[in-house]
């Protein structure tokens, strides 16, 4: 017979209590993870939520597939995930609305982002651009604040729609200044560029890419960018923080799960995570979309949202701005 010693009797017990939880922290992704984007496929966002899972699914050796769940401006798909099981098989891509504006906006929001979720990492962000119709006489930032001072309220200028993230960076911008401009909504970008293009209001806020042609063409004269520094797709232009020291309003893209999951499946995905932004192809597929990686630790994913959120809701509710 042959005699079991008082170490391996050891081994052995340790393997009893401690043997599950050690197995699964150690083989999570044990099966597929399903990630849902709250919207619509060939999206900004969805494309962003690919290109990262793609590489997160190889670093893993598990399959990472999106699931689009559009609705309610992202809400439904983002509270889907907010009352999931927090096993970390189903993750949330999400863009920065549902995150910090939506629920700034709603008088009932159906999740809190500062308690509903387990970030995971902050993938990218993109600034917006400040661009005017080329008969506004200014050329720089501090000429168009100083226009808007001798004209309060004549300076009209244009978003994507009440609530959204240009709208939102025009009235923080006013808030900076002390200025008075007048907001005029449109039903999305396309209008608010025509509309800018042709003088009918005198600046607009909005996504580089949306208006990139237009300001190579000169029919829109771009001022600055609305991110913390200049942004890489378009260098020569300052960013507004160089006249408003402090000044950001960017669009930005995360990862993050539902509240509750374990810190060894939250490290595991943002470590895997922040490969994946080293990647060259993966920069470059950012760059397209005029987003330049973050990238940071899950507690420094916190922080990030948590002061995102604090800013927006302060910006919103300064403005008295209202859920439509």
């Amino acid at each position: 017979m042959a005699i079991i010693s008082n170490g391996f009797r050891m081994f052995v017990a340790g393997l009893v209590l401690f043997g599950p939880a050690a197995a699964t922290a150690q083989s999570y992704p044990a099966k597929p993870v399903r990630i849902i984007v709250p919207f619509p496929a060939a999206g900004g966002t969805d494309l962003m939520a690919r290109t990262i899972a793609e590489k997160i699914g190889a670093a893993l050796g598990q399959q990472f597939l999106v699931d689009n769940r559009t609705g309610a401006g992202g809400a439904l798909g983002t509270d889907l995930v907010a009352k999931s099981a927090p096993d970390g098989y189903t993750l949330l891509v999400s863009s920065s609305s549902p995150m910090v504006i939506g629920p700034n906006l709603m008088q009932k929001p159906p999740y809190d982002p500062l308690r509903s979720f387990s970030p995971i990492i902050i993938i990218s962000s993109a600034p917006n651009v400040l661009v005017i119709h080329p008969s506004l006489p200014v050329k720089n930032v501090q000429e168009l604040i100083t226009l808007a001072r001798q004209r309060p309220g004549q300076l009209n200028y244009a978003s994507n729609g009440a609530g959204t993230l240009s709208h939102l960076t025009g009235e923080l911008f006013s808030q900076r200044t002390g200025i008075k401009m007048t907001h005029v909504p449109y039903r999305g970008a396309p209008p608010a560029v025509i509309d800018t293009v042709a003088g009918n209001v005198s600046l607009l806020f909005s996504a580089y890419p949306t208006v990139s042609v237009q300001i190579e063409s000169k029919r829109l004269r771009a001022l600055a960018v609305t991110g913390s520094k200049r942004a890489s797709i378009a260098p020569e232009l300052p960013s507004i923080a160089e006249t408003l020291p402090g000044f950001e309003s960017s669009q930005w893209w995360g990862m993050f799960g539902p509240a509750g999951m374990t810190s060894e499946a939250v490290n595991r995905l943002n470590a895997a995570a922040q490969q994946a932004l080293t990647l060259a192809d993966v920069r470059k597929r950012l760059a397209a979309d005029a987003a330049e990686p973050i990238g940071g630790s899950a507690a420094e994913s916190e922080k990030f949202l948590r002061e995102d959120y604090e800013k927006w809701r302060k910006v919103i509710r300064d403005a008295g701005v209202k859920e439509n």
